[in-house]
Formats: C-alpha cells, sequence, structure tokens
C-alpha cells in the first residue's frame, strides 16, 4: 500500500516498466524508495509477465505484450502525466507507449534500455545489439514456440549468463529472487520488423532521459553510447557501479536520479 506521504502535492506519478523475463517485481527496491519520497509509483506486470496469468502463446505481439501498460496510461484522468521509466527491453515498451500517448508522457527514461529511433522499425536496436555480439548469451535459450513460427520466438536466461551478466554486482539474495521469479518472455524481434517505425511528431515530442549504467556487461555501455547517438536526447545521465540489474544493484543512486528526472521534467 502506499503510505500517506504518496499524496504530498510535490510528488509525482512514476511508472517503472520491467525488462525482458522478470516483472514488476524488480522495481521493489526503488519504488520502496520513491514512494518512501512521496511520489505514486506504478510497477505494472506486462503480459505473461511477473503474476499475470497469461501464457507466453497467448501473447502473438509485442503490442499485447505492452497492453497492461496501455491499458494503465489509457485510464489515466485526462491533463495527467506521468514519468515513464522503462528498464532493458522496456525501453521499447515506453517508446510504444510514448507514440500512442505523447500527452500523457512528462518524460520517458530509459534506463540502459533499448531506445527505437523515428527512422527505423523498432526492431532496429535489437537487430543491431544482437549484430554486434557485445552480449554473450551463454546459457540463454531461445525456442520457437509453434512449429510454423506464427508465435514469437521465446528466450529465457539461464543461470549462467544471469549470475556473469544480469546481476554480477547484485547481492547472492537479489540472484536468487531473480532466478526464482523469472519467467519465459521474448524480444518479439519478428513483430517489431513489421511495425512502422514511431513518428516524430508523437514518440519524436515526449523529451527523453538516457541513464548510462557504466558497468552493465548485458547491453555495454558502448551500445548505450551508440544508441544515444543514434537518437539524441534531452539529456544523459550515469550511474557508476551500476550493472544491468540497476534496479537491484544501486537502488538508492537510482531512485535519487529518477527523483531528480521527475523533479526536472513533470
Amino acid at each position: 500500500m502506499d503510505s500517506p506521504a504518496s499524496e504530498a502535492p510535490s510528488g509525482k506519478h512514476i511508472v517503472l516498466v520491467h525488462g525482458g523475463c522478470h516483472g514488476g517485481w524488480s522495481w521493489y527496491k526503488v519504488a520502496t524508495r520513491l514512494r518512501s519520497a512521496g511520489h505514486r509509483v506504478s510497477t505494472p506486470d506486462l503480459a505473461a509477465s511477473g503474476v499475470d496469468p497469461r501464457p507466453l502463446r497467448e501473447v502473438p505481439t509485442f503490442r499485447d505484450y505492452t497492453k497492461p501498460l496501455l491499458d494503465l496510461l489509457e485510464s489515466l484522468p485526462s491533463g495527467e502525466k506521468v514519468v515513464l521509466v522503462g528498464h532493458s527491453l522496456g525501453g521499447v515498451n515506453i517508446a510504444l507507449a510514448s507514440e500512442l500517448f505523447p500527452e500523457k508522457v512528462a518524460v520517458a527514461v530509459f534506463l540502459t534500455a533499448f531506445m527505437p529511433d523515428d527512422r527505423s522499425p523498432p526492431s532496429y536496436v535489437l537487430e543491431k545489439f544482437v549484430e554486434g555480439k557485445t552480449l554473450d548469451w551463454m546459457d540463454t535459450e531461445f525456442k520457437p514456440q509453434d512449429p510454423e513460427g506464427k508465435l514469437p520466438i521465446s528466450m529465457l536466461f539461464g543461470p549462467l549468463v544471469t549470475r556473469a551478466n544480469f546481476y554480477q554486482l547484485c547481492s547472492p539474495e537479489d540472484l536468487t529472487l531473480g532466478m526464482s521469479l523469472m519467467r519465459v518472455g521474448s524480444m518479439f524481434v519478428d513483430d517489431l520488423r513489421r511495425q512502422q517505425p514511431y513518428t516524430a511528431a508523437r514518440y519524436g515530442s515526449v523529451r527523453k532521459v538516457f541513464v548510462v549504467c557504466k558497468d552493465d556487461r548485458a547491453i555495454v555501455e558502448g551500445f548505450q553510447r551508440w544508441m544515444i547517438e543514434n537518437y539524441p536526447v534531452d539529456e544523459v545521465k550515469e550511474i557508476d557501479g551500476a550493472d544491468h540489474m540497476a534496479l537491484l544493484s544501486t537502488p538508492a543512486e537510482l531512485a535519487t536520479c529518477l527523483a531528480d528526472i521527475a523533479g526536472k521534467y513533470a
């Protein structure tokens, strides 16, 4: 439950969007700190993620996957704007949400996240990432869900890659938590390749901040910088000592960073 402090008039509504195979649970440390500071915080589970009851095979498109976030934004009172934060694959979710509801987004924050541009299909940054071979996928499992290949390829991070490249600076307890709660997900690359680019008039009109995690071994700093060069943002912030799971490894620094962004843009 939100504490009474969450009703503070200076508090902003911050929506935290998880990455692939994760859920709203992954924000537990950051959400707690932001609520204690007086902000209203939402941590939706995307479709087939967290405690959402759907299996992945019932989520054929990226838009279906994003629907819980889109429903949340659609339900906001007229005139309310949120600070929209996407982690990792969640960057593409917040980009789609910004394209559909630009008037409801005060600022889109990409936390070591895939950031589409407004010139290429939204799959472009994912394809460039895979081509660049900057991540050793190790024991990640990619599997077709159906013989015809109509459903998205499934993805699940194994214990080796999770420990070495995603959670390497996290506590052993958080690694155990992550391994216990992760679910089969997808990058939805084929579906995203079929979509039109998000538009300069809508997605492009939303202010953007990119938060660079300096010790990320999954989406390495060099690729984070390439995305910023490919599609410049209003502001770049950095967190030293943050691995890919900055929301678990450096939660105090990240919460302060997000509160600062909310204060400036919302």
